[in-house]
Protein backbone atom coordinates (compact mmCIF):
# COMPACT_ATOMS: atom_id res chain seq x y z
CA UNK A 1 0.00 0.00 0.00
CA UNK A 2 2.68 2.69 1.07
CA UNK A 3 4.19 1.81 -2.53
CA UNK A 4 1.41 3.05 -4.27
CA UNK A 5 1.31 5.84 -2.47
CA UNK A 6 4.62 6.83 -3.50
CA UNK A 7 4.44 6.03 -6.79
CA UNK A 8 1.25 8.08 -7.10
CA UNK A 9 3.04 10.71 -5.61
CA UNK A 10 6.14 10.49 -7.38
CA UNK A 11 4.08 10.77 -10.73
CA UNK A 12 2.44 13.56 -9.47
CA UNK A 13 4.83 15.36 -8.61
CA UNK A 14 6.49 14.45 -12.18
CA UNK A 15 3.67 15.58 -14.06
CA UNK A 16 3.63 18.94 -11.98
CA UNK A 17 7.19 19.89 -12.56
CA UNK A 18 6.76 18.92 -16.20
CA UNK A 19 3.50 21.23 -16.58
CA UNK A 20 5.55 24.15 -14.89
CA UNK A 21 8.46 23.92 -17.07
CA UNK A 22 6.22 23.82 -20.22
CA UNK A 23 4.19 26.85 -18.77
CA UNK A 24 7.76 28.58 -18.00
CA UNK A 25 9.77 28.13 -21.09
CA UNK A 26 6.73 28.50 -23.34
CA UNK A 27 5.83 31.90 -22.27
CA UNK A 28 7.65 35.57 -22.88
CA UNK A 29 7.14 37.11 -19.50
CA UNK A 30 10.58 35.98 -18.29
CA UNK A 31 12.16 39.73 -18.18
CA UNK A 32 9.79 42.55 -17.70
CA UNK A 33 11.09 46.07 -18.95
CA UNK A 34 9.91 49.33 -19.30
CA UNK A 35 11.08 52.49 -20.43
CA UNK A 36 10.15 55.81 -19.58
CA UNK A 37 10.96 59.28 -21.51
CA UNK A 38 9.22 62.19 -19.56
CA UNK A 39 10.82 64.63 -22.80
CA UNK A 40 7.06 64.93 -24.73
CA UNK A 41 6.61 67.84 -22.48
CA UNK A 42 2.74 67.23 -20.59
CA UNK A 43 3.44 66.61 -17.12
CA UNK A 44 0.97 63.79 -16.78
CA UNK A 45 1.12 61.26 -19.37
CA UNK A 46 4.17 59.41 -19.80
CA UNK A 47 5.55 58.32 -23.65
CA UNK A 48 6.82 54.46 -22.03
CA UNK A 49 7.82 51.73 -24.28
CA UNK A 50 7.19 48.55 -22.64
CA UNK A 51 9.28 44.90 -23.16
CA UNK A 52 9.19 41.40 -22.64
CA UNK A 53 11.50 38.52 -23.47
CA UNK A 54 11.21 34.85 -23.09
CA UNK A 55 13.39 32.01 -24.44
CA UNK A 56 11.95 32.53 -28.35
CA UNK A 57 10.47 35.07 -28.64
CA UNK A 58 11.33 39.46 -27.61
CA UNK A 59 8.36 41.94 -27.85
CA UNK A 60 8.18 45.62 -27.06
CA UNK A 61 5.13 48.08 -27.81
CA UNK A 62 4.91 51.92 -26.80
CA UNK A 63 2.06 53.09 -24.57
CA UNK A 64 1.09 55.64 -22.70
CA UNK A 65 0.40 55.25 -18.84
CA UNK A 66 -0.59 58.04 -16.74
CA UNK A 67 1.15 58.54 -13.41
CA UNK A 68 -1.88 57.64 -11.03
CA UNK A 69 -1.68 53.99 -12.70
CA UNK A 70 -0.46 52.20 -10.01
CA UNK A 71 -0.88 48.37 -11.64
CA UNK A 72 1.24 48.10 -14.10
CA UNK A 73 0.45 43.99 -14.09
CA UNK A 74 -3.29 45.04 -15.11
CA UNK A 75 -1.61 46.97 -18.20
CA UNK A 76 0.67 43.88 -19.02
CA UNK A 77 -2.13 40.95 -19.51
CA UNK A 78 -5.23 43.08 -20.07
CA UNK A 79 -4.57 46.07 -22.21
CA UNK A 80 -1.59 45.47 -24.62
CA UNK A 81 -2.34 46.64 -27.81
CA UNK A 82 -3.28 44.96 -30.97
CA UNK A 83 -0.12 45.06 -32.57
CA UNK A 84 3.27 45.13 -31.29
CA UNK A 85 6.78 44.49 -32.69
CA UNK A 86 8.27 41.19 -31.69
CA UNK A 87 11.57 39.41 -32.97
CA UNK A 88 13.01 35.95 -32.35
CA UNK A 89 15.17 35.86 -28.82
CA UNK A 90 17.72 33.40 -30.28
CA UNK A 91 17.99 31.86 -26.62
CA UNK A 92 16.53 28.32 -27.51
CA UNK A 93 18.79 26.05 -25.03
CA UNK A 94 17.30 23.28 -26.68
CA UNK A 95 19.66 21.45 -28.62
CA UNK A 96 19.36 20.08 -32.62
CA UNK A 97 19.78 16.90 -32.88
CA UNK A 98 21.31 14.90 -35.84
CA UNK A 99 20.34 11.19 -36.37
CA UNK A 100 20.23 8.47 -34.36
CA UNK A 101 22.32 7.49 -31.65
CA UNK A 102 22.64 4.74 -29.39
CA UNK A 103 24.07 5.56 -25.69
CA UNK A 104 23.00 7.46 -23.17
CA UNK A 105 25.55 9.42 -22.52
CA UNK A 106 24.70 12.19 -25.23
CA UNK A 107 21.58 12.30 -23.33
CA UNK A 108 23.18 12.91 -19.85
CA UNK A 109 25.86 15.51 -21.86
CA UNK A 110 22.47 17.15 -23.08
CA UNK A 111 21.09 17.05 -20.06
CA UNK A 112 24.22 19.21 -18.28
CA UNK A 113 24.39 21.43 -21.27
CA UNK A 114 20.77 22.61 -20.90
CA UNK A 115 21.34 23.49 -16.97
CA UNK A 116 24.16 25.38 -18.00
CA UNK A 117 22.69 27.24 -20.71
CA UNK A 118 19.74 28.16 -18.08
CA UNK A 119 22.00 29.23 -15.54
CA UNK A 120 23.92 31.43 -18.38
CA UNK A 121 20.62 32.50 -19.69
CA UNK A 122 19.98 34.10 -16.02
CA UNK A 123 23.27 35.23 -15.19
CA UNK A 124 23.08 36.58 -18.63
CA UNK A 125 19.80 38.70 -17.67
CA UNK A 126 21.57 40.17 -14.81
CA UNK A 127 25.43 40.93 -15.17
CA UNK A 128 25.52 41.33 -19.01
CA UNK A 129 22.90 43.17 -20.11
CA UNK A 130 24.35 46.14 -19.74
CA UNK A 131 21.43 48.12 -18.30
CA UNK A 132 23.82 51.05 -17.00
CA UNK A 133 25.03 51.72 -20.73
CA UNK A 134 21.84 51.85 -22.19
CA UNK A 135 20.61 54.21 -19.75
CA UNK A 136 23.33 56.53 -19.86
CA UNK A 137 23.11 56.38 -23.75
CA UNK A 138 19.17 57.39 -23.34
CA UNK A 139 19.66 60.08 -21.46
CA UNK A 140 21.71 61.57 -23.84
CA UNK A 141 18.67 62.67 -25.87
CA UNK A 142 16.15 63.07 -22.36
CA UNK A 143 17.99 63.57 -18.98
CA UNK A 144 14.48 62.20 -17.50
CA UNK A 145 14.52 58.85 -19.31
CA UNK A 146 14.00 55.98 -16.35
CA UNK A 147 14.23 52.15 -17.14
CA UNK A 148 12.38 49.82 -14.65
CA UNK A 149 13.27 45.94 -14.77
CA UNK A 150 11.10 43.16 -13.46
CA UNK A 151 11.59 39.56 -13.55
CA UNK A 152 8.21 37.75 -15.09
CA UNK A 153 5.94 35.18 -13.35
CA UNK A 154 7.65 32.32 -15.92
CA UNK A 155 11.32 33.44 -14.23
CA UNK A 156 9.54 31.97 -10.92
CA UNK A 157 8.04 28.83 -11.94
CA UNK A 158 11.14 27.69 -13.54
CA UNK A 159 12.34 26.66 -10.00
CA UNK A 160 9.12 25.28 -8.53
CA UNK A 161 9.40 23.00 -11.53
CA UNK A 162 12.70 22.03 -10.76
CA UNK A 163 11.98 20.89 -7.04
CA UNK A 164 8.95 18.89 -8.47
CA UNK A 165 11.24 17.21 -10.74
CA UNK A 166 13.87 16.26 -8.79
CA UNK A 167 11.72 15.00 -6.07
CA UNK A 168 9.54 13.03 -8.48
CA UNK A 169 13.16 11.77 -9.46
CA UNK A 170 14.03 10.94 -5.52
CA UNK A 171 10.92 8.93 -5.07
CA UNK A 172 11.25 6.93 -8.25
CA UNK A 173 14.92 6.52 -7.00
CA UNK A 174 12.99 5.08 -3.99
CA UNK A 175 10.69 3.22 -5.41
CA UNK A 176 13.01 1.69 -7.31
CA UNK A 177 15.48 0.45 -4.82
CA UNK A 178 12.40 -1.02 -2.46
CA UNK A 179 11.36 -3.12 -5.34
CA UNK A 180 14.64 -4.57 -6.04
CA UNK A 181 15.47 -4.93 -2.49
CA UNK A 182 12.21 -6.55 -1.83
CA UNK A 183 10.96 -8.48 -5.26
Amino acid sequence: MRLNIAIFFGALFGALGVLLFLVAFGSDYWLLATEVGKCSGEQNIENVTFHHEGFFWRCWFNGIAEENDSSIWKFWYTNQPPSKNCAHAYLSPYPFMRGEHNSTSYDSAISILFSLVVMLYVIWVQAVADMEGYKNMKMRDCLEFTPSILYGWSFFLAPAGIFFSLLAGLLFLVIGRHIQTHH
